[in-house]
């Protein structure tokens, strides 16, 4: 009987307290299709619409009915990770230790001091992920959000010309934005949705993911918040890169450990927020002339280890 009074939602809009323009605003802020909306936190999507929490409420339930939530067993799961693709590094050992390359429907984070070249590695993947598939690629585009004025078209002419590859052609297929502070940062993030899927975006890039954060909230009275916010941040990053399968690769700065008094004393920013989300987590640093040494210090299925690559003008290589 019960089953007989389930009442059918076709869109959005015909959702308990959402109207057209509410669910524009949900669509802009990710939240486009029933299974995004029914997981979601009825604050945050109160506050991505405009609307008040008990209609967020209400139309959470509603979504509910229209998607499966629950248990699955773990061959679905399976199932669905063969869909996974990963973007070549140009470096085999840099591969190698990631298991094959920077993998979609994941958070690839690299943190290491100034120059130890992490935005390189960010430049490199948003050029070889515009290859097609047997070539190490993904045939897409990259969605690049540069925090620290960083970003240079210039180098991924360098890059596209040392691949064999069309510069004007490469350079279109990165849509780029410059975040001025920590809630724009965000903003861009929600409102990615439609771009991504226009443009066949593959792979995310922000360089740097703390920066802003850091910044935005100074002393221990505003470390709360910035955890709070850091850490709808990257739910938000690991959503997308689940619902599009893209890649995201997220460079992070660092700060001296005081409390080290024996070894290396450099600890990524962010603390545990980070440290949770971040599905493969590598420390990258210096080493003589071009070499760079990075080294895996998180994964949930790959052994620790270390790779050692170049920087050069030609982009990342071994």
């Amino acid at each position: 009987m019960a089953d007989d009074k389930k009442k059918y939602y076709r869109d959005l809009e015909d959702l308990p307290g959402v109207g057209e323009i509410t669910a524009e605003k949900l669509r802009a802020s990710g939240y486009g299709e029933f299974s995004s909306l029914a997981a979601a936190n009825p604050h945050e999507v109160a506050e991505a619409a405009g609307m008040g929490v008990e209609s967020a409420k209400k139309a959470i339930e509603a979504s509910k009915t229209m998607v499966e939530i629950g248990f699955e067993t773990a061959d679905h799961v399976f199932e669905r990770r063969k869909h996974i693709c990963r973007i070549g590094t140009n470096s085999k050992a840099l591969n190698e230790l990631l298991g094959g390359g920077v993998e979609t429907m994941s958070i690839t984070e690299m943190y290491g001091r100034f120059s130890s070249g992490k935005s390189q590695l960010g430049f490199q993947l948003a050029v070889n992920v515009q290859r097609p598939t047997e070539e190490g690629g993904l045939g897409g585009g990259t969605l690049f959000i540069d925090s620290e004025a960083t970003f240079r078209p210039e180098r991924i002419v360098q890059l596209a010309e040392a691949n064999g590859m069309d510069p004007d052609s490469v350079l279109k297929n990165i849509h780029v934005a410059r975040s001025e502070n920590s809630d724009h940062q965000i903003i861009l993030l929600e409102r990615s949705g439609e771009v991504i899927e226009k443009n066949n975006i593959k792979l995310i890039v922000i360089d740097s993911l703390t920066s802003h954060f850091r910044a935005d909230y100074l002393g221990r009275g505003a470390l709360g918040e910035r955890q709070q916010k850091l850490n709808k941040h990257v739910h938000m990053l690991q959503k997308l890169a689940e619902k599009y399968n893209l890649a995201v690769y997220v460079t992070n700065q660092v700060m001296d450990n005081p409390g080290i008094l024996f070894g290396d004393p450099t600890t990524p920013i962010g603390g545990n927020v980070l440290a949770h989300m971040s599905t493969y987590r590598l420390y990258v640093r210096k080493s003589k002339g071009e070499k760079r040494i990075a080294r895996l210090v998180d994964s949930p299925n790959l052994p620790e280890g270390e790779a050692v690559f170049t920087v050069g003008s030609k982009g990342i290589s071994d």
